[in-house]
């Protein structure tokens, strides 16, 4: 509908991808594996870290934030894709609908200060490791982690509240998802405001964690070429460089859709960066810091040398 009358229906139409009907079966389950494994690799690292006492230390308490982020953004969108991939009707209620972009865009920004917090972990611990201990302590680490849970929670709700104030004269969702773009796109009245506040708390989001990595890195590097110190350098590139991978990965889907957004002409393009901005991450994260870690490694091998070896 694109009359300027406002709505009163509460159910809106996904637009979805177009795709062939022999490849939605095999596009199903391949979307099933990716979420299972996300469920089995995140939810195995959680429980590692509960149950070994020997893991409750700083740099832990982080890679369970973000397994939890990633476990609650990819739950509130695979699941529901998954279903639309495979139904011929497409439907959600609004209020589903918000609850979905509103986990969306908190999963983006407390990924963001998550791996900035780690970043800042990386660098105490490298330059600082004497003083290592009594920097990130516990207490911090948890009030930096309440900070980052708070401060997304907080830009996000004034996100979603801007757009949830306007009437909407529209039902049809153009993507294979909810996001604040698509919602306030359903509207005829002037999202200036809308924009304007989102472009704020995009450059706000992206500038504060890659002016925060860059510093800490630089710092890093400066402290390994001044130092000198083969032990140091290994230890700093074995730590970092899964870090920036990942960020960087984050950092560049996250950044393909936001700018695709802008280009109407390439939607299939902007539903799967952000597909993938969701999964590959999430995937990569527990693999990744989980096998580069060596407590966490020795535990994951120590459960698993119990399971297959008879009593």
């Amino acid at each position: 509908m694109e009359s300027n009358m406002s709505m009163s229906s509460d159910i809106l139409e996904i637009q979805g991808f177009n795709i062939s009907p022999k490849f939605t079966y095999p596009l199903f389950f391949l979307l099933l594996f990716v979420y299972s494994s996300l469920l089995f690799s995140n939810i195995g690292v959680l429980l590692v870290i509960i149950t070994e006492k020997s893991l409750h230390q700083p740099m832990y308490i982080l890679f369970c934030n973000l397994s939890v982020n990633d476990l609650i953004g990819n739950t509130v969108l695979l699941p529901q894709l998954m279903a639309h991939i495979i139904s011929t009707e497409r439907f959600i209620t609004y209020n589903q609908c918000v609850a979905q972009a509103f986990h969306s865009h908190t999963f983006g920004s407390a990924s963001h200060m998550i791996l900035t917090i780690m970043a800042i972990d990386r660098y105490v611990a490298i330059c600082h490791p004497l003083r290592y201990s009594s920097i990130m302590t516990t207490r911090a680490v948890f009030g930096l982690s309440a900070a980052a849970w708070g401060l997304s929670l907080a830009l996000v709700s004034v996100l979603i509240g801007l757009t949830v104030r306007l009437s909407r004269c529209r039902s049809l969702i153009q993507n294979a998802y909810c996001d604040n773009a698509s919602l306030f796109k359903l509207s005829c009245e002037d999202v200036s405001i809308n924009n304007i506040y989102g472009l704020f708390f995009t450059v706000l989001l992206f500038s504060c964690s890659m002016g925060s990595i860059a510093v800490t890195y630089f710092r890093i590097a400066l402290i390994c070429w001044i130092k000198k110190n083969k032990e140091l350098n290994n230890r700093a590139l074995q730590t970092c460089a899964s870090h920036l991978v990942l960020y960087l990965i984050m950092l560049w889907s996250g950044f393909l859709t936001i700018i695709l957004h802008r280009f109407p002409d390439h939607p299939d393009l902007r539903k799967i960066a952000y597909i993938l901005f969701h999964v590959v991450p999430a995937n990569l994260n527990p693999v990744i810091y989980g096998m580069q870690t060596r407590s966490l490694r020795a535990k994951i091998i120590q459960i698993l040398h119990r399971e297959v070896t008879p009593a």
